[in-house]
């Protein structure tokens, strides 16, 4: 029997564990990294061990500082989580030599799956539909797509349309794959185009009993990375999800696997090709757990305590969705800082790592949440599911809730018509008509906001703080105000008087109700600091806006052409000098952060005037980074 369990993960996967073992009555032990001293998983623990040091490579990915952390807290097992080392077959030999149960697969089995490039070997042994692997000298065909034999979560994955880019870009994988998994090894297969990604959760034990509990369609993706989950898939066709079953089934058997895992394939019309296999607990798990009435932790934590499962797997109900709620701009660029307000509400599931007040930092990937929902039919589940991110209060730091939003209402994604592409510039969600406006047209959130601005200077005022908020009779000159948005849109606002057909109802500094031809609107103002934006929500979305003085400071001067870092990290490389003549989308520079590469390109032809940082420079948000000189100087 588990006693005590450490989780060797962190965020929202290590209260997801904790979660069933407090329902268990096992005790819980976490390990942090100092940017993580004060996330919530930490406390919810019932002992935490530092591993001193900020880089996954110095903390989280140290396999001899966590078995450490288990013999100083007296933990007698290790849950992996996902990511980091939860895939390492060393790490479970590890733990398995200090004599602690390892809640997953034996290591042999990792090895042989954790390793892309032998376990499309082994499919293919078993009579699994797999991709061709190509020759990295000489793939013969494009596009392709360079993959990260270790890991996944996208990282170390490469497009390549053309034979002129495949060298940088094997090296650029290359150099992610290690970052993010202590294996550079890479490999190339063919890029299959305007496929669906679906995958089967498999649950095995160590009698030989083995449960698919039905397929996930995971093709809404960014960057390889999956956006949008749904149990079960909304557009298999029944022979196509028999296939897929008895693959999942017939590999899993074939590799003699324990624990839970994942069969991830490529979908196109009646093709079918493996893709990997995770040995471990996947992100989106719960829209299974919801689908099929399980705790899949639970059941992972009997397993390796040497139970039985029951001779068949529960049957499926309904429908679920999930989305992953990022910390990350319209560009996919992730933010760090402090996260104000996390709130979310209504008839879904949240999985946070994250709460009020939290921290979100540079260094590890930036999934706030996932959310999900189940409904007796997908049409409740993700109308659901919109309701409650529409509703949500997510203050301090840009997310792409809105994206998600886009997502779940798009015509497409409502008929089941997805695929990997879904995302992509050419895709449906960038060339689709926008949504219908609503029947009835709210005040503009920058109204409510001016009236609150001017109800709180009110309230401020020595001499006016104590009488009732009014209007002018007679006006020589309207009143204004003027916004900006996180894209640099700026808007003015005139409250005074108020546009035609509209009322004031009351107007607070924290709450504004307006009325609009026999409509009251209310909404929720929030400000955390006395020069921070104003944040805004009610009933058809949200805003945040920050207002511009009247007469503003002079602004500090950045000189033309200048390369500004878009997110907090380190230099990874430099690839120009000054004096350098550059084209139009060159890279000038890699930053690293959370985990991904982001290269900095020209903006334009030119000739480099200036670099201001070296490889290993950790730089803020809106350093300068170099300076580029357009035209010929």
């Amino acid at each position: 029997m588990i006693g005590r369990l450490l989780v060797a993960n962190r965020g929202e996967i290590a209260r997801r564990v904790f979660r069933t073992c407090r329902a268990l009555g096992v005790e819980t032990v976490a390990v942090f990294a100092d940017p993580d001293a004060d996330a919530p998983y930490v406390a919810e623990a019932d002992l935490a061990v530092r591993l001193p040091g900020a880089r996954p490579a110095e903390t989280y990915l140290d396999a001899g500082r966590l078995v450490a952390a288990c013999r100083a807290s007296g933990a007698d097992a290790v849950h992996p989580g996902y990511g980091f080392l939860s895939e390492s077959a060393e790490f479970a030999r590890a733990v398995l030599a200090a004599g602690l149960t390892w809640v997953g697969p034996p290591p042999e089995t990792i090895a042989a799956m954790g390793s892309k490039i032998e376990a499309k070997r082994l499919m293919a042994a078993a009579g699994v539909p797999v991709l061709p692997s190509l020759d990295l000298a000489a793939p013969g065909e494009f596009p392709l797509l360079v993959k990260a034999s270790a890991g996944g979560g996208g990282r170390g994955m490469r497009i390549v349309r053309e034979p002129g880019g495949l060298a940088g870009e094997v090296d650029s994988a290359r150099r992610e794959a290690e970052a993010a998994f202590g294996d550079p090894a890479v490999f190339a297969e063919p890029l299959w185009e305007r496929a669906r990604h679906v995958e089967v959760q498999v649950l095995a034990d160590a009698h030989g009993t083995v449960w698919t509990l039905g397929e996930r369609e995971c093709s809404v993706q960014r960057r390889h990375q999956k956006v949008v989950e749904e149990c079960p898939s909304p557009a298999l066709a029944p022979e196509v999800r028999e296939r897929l079953v008895a693959a999942a089934r017939r590999a899993a058997a074939a590799i003699g696997y324990v624990g839970a895992g994942t069969m991830e394939f490529l979908v196109r019309g009646n093709r079918v090709a493996f893709l990997e296999m995770n040995t471990r607990l996947q992100v989106e798990h719960p829209v299974t757990e919801l689908v099929y009435g399980v705790d899949l932790v639970r059941l992972q934590l009997e397993v390796a305590e040497g139970g039985r499962l029951p001779s068949g797997p529960p049957g499926p109900s309904g429908h679920a969705v999930e989305v992953r709620l990022y910390a990350e701009d319209e560009r996919y660029l992730p933010q760090s800082g402090v996260l104000r307000r996390f709130e979310i509400g209504g008839d879904v599931r949240v999985d946070s790592g994250v709460e009020s007040g939290s921290t979100v930092s540079p260094y590890y990937d930036p999934m706030l949440a996932k959310v999900i929902a189940h409904g007796a039919s997908r049409a409740e589940a993700v109308r659901k599911l919109a309701a409650a991110l529409r509703r949500a209060r997510l203050h301090g730091l840009t997310t792409n809730r809105d994206l998600l939003l886009r997502v779940l209402t798009h015509p497409d994604f409502l008929a089941g018509d997805t695929h990997t592409g879904f995302l992509d510039p050419g895709g449906p969600l960038a060339t689709g008509a926008p949504p219908a406006p609503r029947p009835q047209e709210e005040p503009p959130a920058g109204l409510a906001a001016a009236l609150a601005l001017a109800a709180g200077n009110r309230r401020r005022a020595p001499v006016l703080g104590g009488l009732p908020a009014g209007w002018r009779n007679v006006r020589s000159q309207p009143r204004h105000a003027s916004f900006t948005d996180p894209s640099g849109n700026v808007t003015d606002v005139v409250y005074d008087p108020l546009p035609e057909g509209v009322a004031v109802v009351s107007a607070a500094p924290d709450r504004v109700v307006l009325e609009r031809d026999g409509v009251r609107h209310a909404f929720d103002v929030a400000r955390y600091t006395a020069d921070g934006p104003l944040y805004v929500d009610h009933a058809g979305g949200h805003a945040e806006l920050t207002p511009l003085p009247r007469l503003p400071e002079p602004a500090g001067h950045v000189v033309p052409g200048s390369l500004l870092a878009p997110m907090p990290g380190s230099v990874l490389r430099v690839e120009v000098r000054a004096g350098d003549r550059v084209v139009k989308g060159q890279a000038v520079l890699v930053l690293e952060a959370m985990k991904m590469e982001h290269r900095i390109t020209a903006p334009a032809d030119g000739v480099v005037s200036g670099v201001h940082v070296e490889r290993g420079r950790q730089v803020e948000a809106g350093a300068v980074l170099a300076i580029i000189q357009e035209g010929d100087p």
